[in-house]
């Protein structure tokens, strides 16, 4: 008889198996990962439907059969996630010196070389693995509100953004042709993009546009960073960049110390027991609704025209509720 394991916590096996999946043209069945991981039916599908919530790249694969098989569509590969072990380089190492010709042993030598320069290549998070396995175990959910983007959709301009050609598509129903510089998640997904004949990056909401299709046109992004963009804006939106400064009452200190504000954030505990929190960013609208989440627990000490807007802001919301 099967029996799962007490607690399903080695990211290893999460990731083994979505290389298994990746090695079958047909995928893999529940049966499957039930003989792999030696885990319960119930498990099984815990785990699987874990993998399709955190991997939109893996779907059902139809095989005219009664068994169902999942795995990976489109012929997406997730070659970054296969690594090779110091015991498994080890071992090729033992072969290529106990090797008598020359040049076999100068092959295996660079394919060696190779391996290891693509295991320090891995992008996986461990964060996100542990989440994914959180998910399998039954003890983690993901609730947030979100718009619904289509697979195909997010594949197509994947594949636009590393291959650096633009895409014709409808944004609001209007056409465009745009250069995919790279996506910002937050509460939605947005795609920073150029439209062709303008000069500078946009932003667009992804569950708006449709149709979307690779052109022959190629792009040069030049030395934009996705990263780099994002560290200008509190959200996404980017106008006027603002020094911020904020301070929290003591009820709400402890969170606070352990909440990530914005990549350029220093804050600082006051001798009252009160936290200060400075950053620098745009984006006015997503800070001041951030800051409505906090209620009472902060003020804005800077700059004063975030403090107006804020203040505009709360009496436009009584108005509309007065008003019904």
């Amino acid at each position: 008889m099967v029996s799962d394991k007490p607690r399903y916590s080695r990211v290893s096996d999460i990731l083994d198996l979505i290389i298994l999946m990746q090695s079958k043209v047909l995928g893999i069945t529940l049966k499957d990962i039930e003989t792999e991981l030696h885990v319960t039916r119930r498990t099984a599908e815990r785990i699987r439907d874990a993998l399709i919530l955190g991997l939109p790249q893996i779907d059902e694969i139809d095989t005219n059969g009664k068994e169902k098989h999942w795995g990976f569509v489109s012929g997406y590969m997730m070659n970054e996630i296969i690594s090779f072990s110091p015991d498994e380089i080890a071992i090729l190492e033992g072969i290529k010196d106990s090797l008598q010709i020359e040049n076999k042993k100068q092959t295996l030598d660079k394919v060696i070389t190779k391996l290891r320069a693509h295991s320090r290549k891995q992008i996986q998070k461990i964060d996100d693995a542990v989440e994914l396995i959180l998910k399998s175990e039954g003890f983690a959910v993901s609730q947030k509100p979100s718009y619904k983007i289509d697979i195909q959709l997010m594949d197509t301009i994947r594949q636009a953004i590393k291959e650096q050609v633009m895409v014709r598509c409808k944004y609001c129903g209007n056409d465009k042709v745009l250069a995919p510089y790279g996506i910002i998640y937050g509460s939605n997904a947005y795609l920073i993009g150029v439209e062709d004949g303008k000069p500078s990056p946009y932003v667009y909401s992804l569950h708006k546009l449709t149709d979307v299709q690779i052109s022959n046109k190629q792009f040069d992004k030049g030395d934009f960073d996705i990263k780099e963009y994002a560290n200008h804006s509190f959200g996404v939106y980017q106008n006027e960049v603002m020094k911020v400064e904020l301070l929290f009452r003591p009820d709400v200190a402890e969170d606070v110390l352990n909440f990530n504000f914005h990549p350029t954030q220093k804050v600082k505990q006051n001798d009252d027991g009160s936290v200060t929190v400075k950053f620098k960013a745009s984006g006015e609208l997503e800070i001041l609704w951030h800051i409505f989440k906090w209620g009472d627990n902060v003020k804005i000490v800077a700059p004063t025209k975030l403090k107006k807007m804020y203040v505009e802001y709360l009496e436009n919301v009584l108005k509309a509720e007065r008003g019904k």
